[in-house]
């Protein structure tokens, strides 16, 4: 690494298309936690499994709070850096107010947990657990900090597949690795919360590793106070800050209003159901997220040399995440009945929130591209915007929904229709604002190919889905490969594909 101030290459298509490629090899982490998340429920019982997912949920939230908005604002100041040393100065600054603050409510959790566990609906044999499981588990919440600030810095320096050994082999697999032994050495759920914490102390160590290929730690250790770049990553951080709380409370409060709506054991199996859900539809979110990795770093570095950069970029990643995540909902969502089948009979009463949550995902991450393109183009008042308009329809439609449905669905149908209306703002925002839209004139045609690909594939997918269970999985599983294939293949225009490279012609896309 060397201070350069040169003028960088112009970022194109082809820099989003080789991002993105490691990126969802890093994010393969979410299904590998989905192929585990049968067995968690095998060994440690719906509403044990339910206890985790709250204390799991509280803990994202928490995080989201108080590491005051420091992962997002690297995303910002890193790329924009002049130096090594502006680089690591926004490093110590977000470690310093993104991890501290958790350890600090960490301890005090651990202090108060017995007046904070009658607030957990559980089943009654998990009750004795609920005090030692909220000392222990809340440690999470600081390395979890650490593990998004420092992954994070791995992005903001576009190094986007320094994640994938973390977040497949260690985060994932270890933890499954652990928490089987523990079940079997005969710990019960508390060996389900050892494991998550053993899982994240060896991702954080593995974690500063990294770091130290691309950070130098020696202007880590010896800058001072303040700075330009440390200023502005702070207050890039508050200014991102209440956007992500609202954005992480779609993701993990319904688990836990679920869990305050339904007493015992029927509000921890209501959480359990609504996290399956929630994880089912994450292999649609999965696409979002991995564009919003990319696309942050690129943005901000394309801002710095030409805003057209930035209008050329958008608008291939909403083609080309139109083209992926359409027909993948649609065959999810006509296979829902399959997927649930691997949790058990009770699972399938998760089944209208499953497909609910497909089609938010779906629409979330067509609309969503602009959230990451907003944060650094615009002001910083601008993000705050879609965030509480979200939170305002979630709530106005849970308080017209719910009570005229079932809890399950009735939350996440509400919570659903927060999370697009949430996304859809930024898109509108940047069109009036700063003049940027992704619709340009290619987009139509992409949209109209890639629905008729999606109802093919969607009515495929149903007739399949009335085969035993065994026979089905693997066949939903090859029809949402062949729908992305073909939604790519004859849905993109062909420089969109050509941009793929080695990946485009090995799959014959081009």
């Amino acid at each position: 690494m060397t201070e350069d101030a040169t003028p960088q290459p112009a970022v194109t298509s082809r820099n989003v298309a080789k991002g993105l490629g490691t990126t969802v090899l890093a994010r393969l982490g979410a299904v590998v936690e989905i192929v585990a998340q049968p067995l968690y429920v095998l060994m440690f019982g719906l509403a044990g499994y339910g206890l985790y997912a709250v204390l799991w949920a509280t803990i994202n939230l928490l995080e989201n709070i108080f590491d005051l908005g420091m992962t997002s604002a690297m995303q910002r100041t890193v790329p924009q850096s002049a130096s090594d040393a502006d680089a690591a100065a926004a490093l110590r600054t977000a470690m310093i107010f993104g991890v501290g603050p958790c350890i600090l409510v960490a301890a005090l959790i651990a202090i108060f947990a017995a007046d904070l566990a009658p607030f957990l609906n559980v089943a009654e044999r998990d009750r004795p657990l609920v005090v030692s499981a909220i000392q222990l588990f809340v440690w999470a919440l600081p390395l979890w900090a650490f593990v998004e600030i420092a992954t994070s810095a791995m992005r903001a320096r576009m190094v986007f597949g320094a994640e994938i050994r973390l977040r497949i082999v260690w985060e994932q697999i270890m933890r499954l690795v652990f928490a089987g032994i523990f079940f079997a050495g005969g710990w019960g759920l508390k060996g389900l919360f050892v494991a998550h914490l053993c899982s994240l102390a060896i991702t954080a160590i593995l974690c500063v590793r990294l770091l130290m290929r691309y950070y130098s730690f020696a202007d880590l250790r010896r800058g001072g106070r303040g700075g330009e770049t440390a200023k502005n990553t702070f207050w890039a951080g508050l200014s991102i800050l209440p956007s992500n709380i609202i954005a992480r409370l779609f993701g993990d409060a319904p688990a836990l209003v679920l869990n305050l709506l339904l007493p015992g054991a029927a509000g921890a199996s209501a959480s359990a159901l609504f996290t399956i859900a929630r994880k089912l539809s994450s292999v649609v979110q999965l696409v979002r997220i991995a564009f919003v990795y990319v696309m942050a770093p690129l943005a901000a570095s394309a801002e710095r040399e030409d805003r057209a950069q930035v209008a050329d970029i958008y608008a291939y990643a909403t083609r080309l995440i139109a083209a992926i995540a359409l027909p993948l909902a649609a065959v999810l969502a006509a296979g829902s009945s399959s997927l649930l089948g691997l949790f058990g009979a009770q699972a399938h009463i998760a089944q209208g929130a499953v497909v609910i949550l497909l089609f938010a995902r779906a629409l979330e991450a067509v609309l969503g591209i602009s959230m990451p393109v907003l944060q650094v183009v615009a002001a910083f008042r601008h993000q705050l915007t879609a965030a509480l308009l979200g939170v305002i329809v979630a709530l106005a439609s849970g308080w017209l929904i719910v009570g005229h449905m079932d809890e399950l669905t009735g939350v996440t149908l509400a919570m659903s229709i927060g999370l697009v209306v949430m996304a859809g703002i930024p898109m509108i925002q940047l069109a009036l604002n700063e003049k940027l839209h992704p619709f340009d004139h290619q987009f139509p045609t992409v949209a109209m190919r890639g629905v008729i690909v999606t109802l093919a594939a969607g009515a495929l997918a149903l007739l399949v889905s009335r085969l035993p269970d065994a026979i089905a999985l693997p066949l939903i599983v090859a029809i949402a490969a062949g729908a992305i294939w073909s939604s790519l293949r004859f849905a993109l225009p062909e420089a969109d594909r050509a941009s793929l490279g080695k990946t485009g012609r090995k799959l014959r896309l081009i």
